[in-house]
């Protein structure tokens, strides 16, 4: 099987290059033509909301700009196929990048409305201009011409459409295995991890928004020489959220889902239009009401689309070891033992009139673990995220290896050496152990997203890889490299994260309540690995609030109660405060 999956691609690429050349009826070239030019459009929206998770019902706009760039320089200037294909990708991206930095930075439902008023937007404006032809759009498209071959619109255009849809799918297939694919595969479930391991998201949403505009244009382009003529009808708003609808059909997450989605839905739309009336008995567009009704049972009954059963039959395997003796990535100056690492002082962090943190200091010094316990409620989580810049500093000051770092986002404190873990396990699922790991040596790699779809990465691919399995030895989880991340239990999954932190180099590392939900055992092997990692020079910050497994671990514990610093001291101190009892217990005794 595992043979199947890794020929899968070559035989249905050489299929469909292939095609024309066999003894099929012309019908079936114009459909496969149909299916090839949706299936680049779906393939971008896999990308940007199956993968990146952000939903785009403007997609057919970015197509009617590559299809009206091209009949508009054909028709009216008589201008290069080639030239009219660099400009309509070139608008398409300055579009994306106008409408990306207004909605990009915004949350929740802002990019879905946007974009669907801006395919209205496009919609009327090609619609209602004169010098395109208006509602009647642009006629007599010339056939495209490829080194003096007239390709025509049928099997001639086919090979040209069907290389660069694949093409596009191998690129995309290459950027999601990669540096910059796992960054962008981070962003999914929120920003707060992703920025904790350094990537910027704004920078990848817009990345990934733009690329998903260049296919819809290079799809727009094929359009125009495929039907020779070009009006507004085909870049509606209705066509946007058909593409959207292929890409869940077949498969939102995956790459040959954007495939699948466009062959189901071209088909069965063409066979619904012929079959309805006859069992209707009427004429009309009933075929949408039957789309509906599938769609909701496929996002009950199988909401990662169709192609989940396709990947049932080609199983998953193992990636191949091919890193052994990599070089090591570059490697951050670590300070001396003692050394004055980070200073905490006089944090204060307020939520309109509630104080959350008031005025907790504190300091690390290299090589210690320090505690930060306190019970629930205590504010021991805020004053982690102010240290690590999630959030934002009322007044106070934090200082790391002598630099002030407050009010630096995420990203800019992981760049500096500290890497943390997160009280709620934040993972990809989707991806295996390897993989979630090796996503903590972002910022130690380089490759951009145009050298990854070119594979031209696979030398900083080894290198991070030989690093995620080097790190997982440290914690005694190699033999596990090869799991779906979201298969393991709650124990395992916190030491994964423990080692994607330390993916990064880091010269401090922040856990918030790595014990919380594991069982006794888990904890002492979580304590163990700890100990290990403080042994080989480690620095180490640990938000707790089970004292049982701070006390036989730290040098020196701060305690916090209702947002305060209610002691400091070393564990047998901090074990015999009456206050601390009281601050636990409710009662002195």
């Amino acid at each position: 099987m595992t043979g199947l999956r890794r020929f899968a691609f070559p035989a249905f690429a050489l299929l469909m290059l292939a095609l024309p050349a066999l003894p099929v009826p012309d019908f079936w070239i114009t459909q496969s033509n149909y299916i090839g030019l949706y299936a680049l459009v779906a393939l971008g929206l896999v990308l940007l909301t199956g993968v990146a998770g952000l939903t785009s019902f403007g997609q057919a706009a970015f197509v009617g700009i590559g299809a009206y760039t091209a009949a508009f320089m054909a028709v009216k200037l008589s201008a290069s196929p080639w030239l009219a294909l660099l400009i309509g990708v070139g608008l398409a991206v300055a579009a994306a990048m106008l409408l990306g930095a207004i909605t990009l930075r915004m949350s929740g439902h802002f990019l879905p409305l946007a974009t669907i008023a801006w395919g209205l937007v496009l919609y009327y404006s090609m619609g209602n201009m004169d010098w395109l032809g208006k509602y009647d759009g642009i006629l007599g498209v010339p056939t495209l011409k490829l080194f003096g071959m007239d390709l025509g619109t049928g099997r001639g255009l086919h090979a040209l459409i069907w290389a660069i849809a694949l093409l596009a799918a191998w690129a995309c297939a290459n950027l999601l295995d990669s540096r910059p694919g796992r960054a962008i595969r981070s962003m999914k479930n929120g920003a707060t991890m992703a920025e904790a391991m350094g990537i910027s998201t704004f920078r990848y949403k817009l990345n990934v928004f733009v690329l998903a505009a260049v296919l819809a244009a290079v799809s727009g382009w094929l359009f125009a020489f495929f039907q020779r003529t070009v009006n507004p009808s085909p870049f509606s708003i209705n066509k946007g959220i058909e593409y959207l609808f292929m890409a869940v059909l077949g498969g939102v997450s995956h790459v040959w889902g954007a495939f699948l989605g466009a062959a189901v839905v071209k088909l069965t739309e063409d066979q619904l239009q012929v079959l309805l009336p006859r069992l209707i008995g009427t004429s009309g567009n009933f075929e949408t009401i039957v789309f509906g009704i599938v769609l909701v049972v496929v996002l009950k009954y199988a909401p990662d689309g169709l192609w989940t059963f396709v990947q049932r039959r080609l199983p998953r395997a193992d990636r191949v070891r091919d890193w052994e003796g990599a070089p090591p990535l570059p490697a951050r100056d670590k300070p001396a033992h003692g050394e004055l690492l980070l200073q905490v002082q006089a944090v204060r962090k307020e939520f309109g009139g509630l104080v959350a943190v008031n005025d907790v200091s504190f300091e690390l010094r290299a090589g210690e673990i320090v505690g930060l316990i306190g019970p629930n409620g205590a504010g021991k989580s805020t004053t982690f995220n102010l240290v690590t810049g999630v959030l934002g500093l009322t007044s106070g000051q934090v200082r790391y290896r002598g630099q002030d770092i407050a009010g630096l986002p995420s990203r800019a404190i992981a760049r500096k050496g500290i890497s943390r873990t997160f009280q709620h396990v934040k993972m990809i699922p989707e991806m295996t152990v390897l993989e979630n790991v090796a996503l903590g040596g972002y910022l130690r790699g380089r490759t951009g997203s145009v050298r990854a779809m070119l594979r031209l990465d696979r030398d900083e691919e080894k290198r991070l890889f030989a690093e995620a399995e080097r790190q997982l030895a440290r914690i005694g989880m190699a033999d596990r490299m090869h799991e779906l991340a979201g298969n393991l239990a709650l124990g395992p999954q916190r030491l994964m994260e423990i080692a994607r932190a330390l993916c990064t180099d880091p010269a401090l590392l922040l856990l918030d309540e790595p014990a919380a939900g594991l069982r006794h055992k888990e904890k002492q092997a979580l304590g163990d690995v700890l100990r290990q990692l403080k042994s080989e020079g480690m620095s180490l910050l640990l938000v707790e609030h089970d004292m049982e497994f701070v006390m036989g671990l730290t040098d020196r514990i701060v305690v916090m109660e209702f947002g305060t610093n209610l002691m400091e001291g070393t564990p047998p101190e901090v074990q015999a405060s009456p206050a601390v009892r009281a601050a636990y217990l409710g009662t002195e005794h």
